[in-house]
């Protein structure tokens, strides 16, 4: 029997707020542990949360950008449960009023955009961290850091419309796109500042009604996604067809031996127990307040991507590798202005840069070539004062060393042979010393016309330019 995944994602966003959600506790990252905590955030009785205004701001601004629909008033509630670095005892969230529900983003797929739909944004505070060190159970201990706890979330759960570890690889990868864009999460998988929760089912293909899921918990890169939900629905559909039942569970993805193992099952499932929080009031966004977000928004990376294509001529290819970051997407902005070769500054970035900075595991923010310099490199190449040969190894050395093209240039004397008297004399050597092979050409053998080509160019070191080289060269030998 032929099967279809059903996948759902529940992606969990930190928020770049300098403050916690309830409490003005610092939220740095890697600080020693224990040190931005406060009474509000480790849960003393009497100590009084409130909302940081900015991380609501901030979780609208994400709503907005995934075209959810703002509820003008949400309510936080209590989510009941015990864990070790939960200190209060019960979580913070937003459960049946969120603030924000029924939104959408599109994914790309294989040339055929595809919908999945967004059910809710919802704003909640962060637990700390569990560290266990040691193998043995007599060298085994856990310790606590509370530095993370009161951070400010966003959950964004979506509908099951995901179909493939493939799409909700994509799906995860937009997100993340999209939020790094609003600047309001970093995205740092690494740093837990990004992570998810999948829910899994398989079913036979052309049935509507839903399997039974499994809960994959804590995913924090990309490649583990994907490699947990191609085991999990391999799993599942080898359970079918053995003629076993799924058993709705909690899993987790055992990084060390790449398979899932079982959690908890729905028997040892969490009754969250969730109530409204009664120390905070009711969130209201009015209409005002929304538009005032609205405004303060930037150009999202599909916008962008399409103003690309129709503004800079850019094919859809570059328009979407350019527009991956809004920092990279700025840099072939400003790279383009100053050398009006759109497709050569696209080009020069996607290639040659994209590839050392990668290569010296170094960000565009901290690009040794700059825009300007990239563009000075371009213009030299369009007035033909570089063949685009020498511009690859003119790039190299302002690459390595900091330095503008000209300043290279003029240390390598690499400046193009442009004078065709010049390049004549240099045709006309290179003929006088290989007459038997000038014989050759003349008697009709035209293919070592790229001799003489090559000769020339050997001679001038490079320098020559190509095209006058080409046309003299035709000159002189059919003369």
């Amino acid at each position: 029997m032929s099967y279809e995944a059903v996948i759902g994602l529940e992606v969990h966003a930190q928020l770049l707020t300098q403050s916690k959600i309830f409490c003005s506790c610092s939220t740095e990252f890697g600080a020693p542990p224990n040190t931005n905590t406060c009474p509000v955030c480790l849960g003393f009785p009497g100590a009084l949360p409130v909302l940081n205004r900015e991380a609501a701001a901030m979780a609208v601004k994400a709503a907005l950008a995934l075209q959810c629909k703002i509820n003008p008033v949400s309510i936080f509630a209590r989510k009941n449960y015990f864990y070790p670095d939960l200190p209060k005892g019960y979580q913070i969230s937003q459960f049946d009023r969120p603030l924000a529900e029924h939104g959408y983003t599109t994914l790309a797929g294989n040339g055929t955009p595809k919908e999945i739909r967004i059910k809710r944004v919802h704003l909640e505070e962060d637990a700390g961290k569990s560290i266990h060190d040691g193998f043995a159970d007599s060298d085994r201990h856990s310790y606590i850091d509370l530095n993370r706890s009161g951070t400010p979330l966003i959950e964004i759960v979506s509908e099951p419309d995901i179909h493939s570890p493939e799409e909700a690889h994509e799906y995860l990868n937009r997100l993340k796109v999209i939020l790094e864009y609003l600047e309001v999460c970093d995205g740092n998988m690494e740093e837990g500042s990004l992570r998810c929760d999948a829910n899994i089912s398989v079913r036979p293909v052309g049935e509507q009604k839903l399997g039974i899921k499994t809960e994959l918990k804590n995913l924090n890169s990309f490649r583990f996604l994907k490699n947990a939900l191609e085991y999990e629905i391999a799993r599942q559909i080898q359970v079918l067809d053995q003629g076993g039942t799924i058993v709705q569970e909690t899993r987790l993805w055992n990084t060390a031996e790449h398979r899932t193992v079982s959690m908890r099952s729905k028997e040892e499932a969490h009754d969250y127990r969730y109530f409204p929080e009664p120390d905070l009031p009711p969130l209201v966004i009015d209409v005002a307040w929304q538009n005032e977000i609205r405004a303060s928004m930037p150009e999202l990376p599909e916008a962008r991507r399409n103003r690309f294509i129709e503004h800079y001529g850019l094919p859809e290819y570059d328009a979407s590798v350019l527009t991956t970051s809004r920092a990279l997407a700025g840099f072939f902005e400003r790279t383009a202005s100053l050398c009006e070769n759109p497709k050569a500054a696209s080009n020069w970035i996607m290639g040659d840069l994209l590839r050392d900075l990668k290569e010296f595991n170094q960000t565009i923010e901290d690009s040794p070539v700059q825009p300007d310099a990239l563009a000075a490199l371009v213009r030299l190449v369009d007035a033909g004062e570089i063949s685009g040969k020498m511009a690859k190894d003119v790039f190299e050395t302002m690459f390595r060393e900091g330095k503008s093209p000209q300043e290279v240039i003029g240390k390598k004397g690499l400046k193009q042979i442009t004078d065709p008297g010049k390049i004549e004399g240099v045709i006309r050597e290179i003929i006088a010393s290989n007459p038997k092979i000038y014989e050759q050409y003349r008697g009709g053998k035209k293919a070592t016309f790229g001799f003489f080509v090559g000769q020339v160019m050997k001679a001038t070191k490079g320098q020559a330019n190509p095209q006058l080289v080409n046309d003299l060269l035709k000159k002189v030998l059919d003369a």
